[in-house]
């Protein structure tokens, strides 16, 4: 089997990359072959893995990785949140235009491809009911979301032309995301316990009554691995899928880590209203019914408590 991964320098991508490698296998198929595509060099040593530098917008760039007629994509490239917010222009490059060219790739290689998409909860925006279901239209409220929107429509329409054969998976905020801060509008989210659990002091945009949905960067893998086997035919027409998350308010996000790690940890959180974030924050959605990803096997974390332990184990006492 061969494996193509874009971003596959980002977070979720070297994680990503890292769980095939040290499998060897995707739903028992033996991988042979991962080539790992983004704008810097993927730090990976294995013979298996071959980097690829390049912007999927560039000529050639996606055309050349689809030439390569992987058997399942991993499309994880895009710029986050915030900072798609910020600069417009930027944010459709590299998420929308760059999303349709390498679609546009591979509908030119005569092959059909799983395609894994990473979508995001950004696609619904207020206002929405308290409880999110399977049924509720995209009403997204920044570009970012938009981008994202968009993306899901453009893999629903070259999936139903037998393109390939695509797989949206909308992800919760991934938290507790490890290493320095990014530019996501929902960075705070891990901030808060990333940077009192290492001893630092972490700032708080937002009133901790915000709600907001999560998952840990090891569920997103684990997502991202199941959506590579699923039956089509399970799936049906609708191509895109709301995983399964922890729906907390910050607040209780804040009491987790004070059960976690103690009550010292919990002082490190300084209080810092900001407009922006603040905005951003307000039109996103809270809480989730993913009954569709439920029923195909899709599983999530069952506490906040979890998350953190989860981060713990994985990032500091690895």
């Amino acid at each position: 089997m061969r494996i193509l991964i874009t971003g596959a320098a980002g977070m979720i991508g070297t994680k990503l990359t890292a769980r095939l490698l040290a499998d060897g296998h995707l739903h028992e198929t033996p991988i042979e072959q991962l080539d790992l595509v983004d704008i810097v060099a993927v730090p990976v040593e294995d013979p298996r893995a071959e980097t690829i530098v390049g912007d999927l917008n560039e000529p050639e760039v996606a055309t050349g990785v689809a030439r390569r007629r992987p058997d399942v994509i991993f499309h994880l490239a895009g710029v986050v949140s915030g900072e798609a917010e910020l600069d417009f222009d930027k944010g459709m490059r590299v998420n929308l235009d760059g999303t349709r060219a390498l679609f546009e790739a591979i509908r030119h290689v005569e092959s059909t491809p799983r395609v894994v998409f990473t979508s995001s909860i950004a696609v619904f925006g207020a206002p929405c009911p308290a409880i999110i279901g399977d049924d509720f239209h995209l009403t997204p409220l920044t570009s970012y979301g938009s981008e994202k929107a968009m993306g899901e429509l453009l893999l629903a329409d070259y999936t139903r032309r037998g393109f390939f054969d695509g797989i949206g998976i909308r992800l919760p905020t991934i938290s507790v995301r490890p290493g320095a801060p990014n530019a996501a509008a929902s960075g705070f989210f891990s901030g808060i316990i990333r940077e009192p659990l290492a001893g630092l002091v972490a700032v708080l945009p937002v009133p901790r009554d915000v709600v907001h949905t999560h998952a840990s960067p090891r569920a997103a893998i684990r997502y991202l691995v199941h959506a590579a086997g699923l039956d089509s035919h399970a799936v049906g027409a609708r191509r895109n899928l709301t995983m399964p998350g922890v729906a907390v308010s910050v607040g209780e996000q804040i009491e987790a880590l004070g059960r976690v790690a103690g009550p010292d940890k919990m002082a490190l959180i300084r209080e810092e209203p900001d407009e922006l974030v603040a905005s951003i924050v307000a039109g996103w959605p809270t809480r989730f019914a993913p009954d569709r990803a439920l029923a195909l096997g899709f599983t999530g974390e069952a506490n906040y408590d979890e998350i953190i332990a989860t981060h713990i184990a994985d990032e500091l006492e690895r």
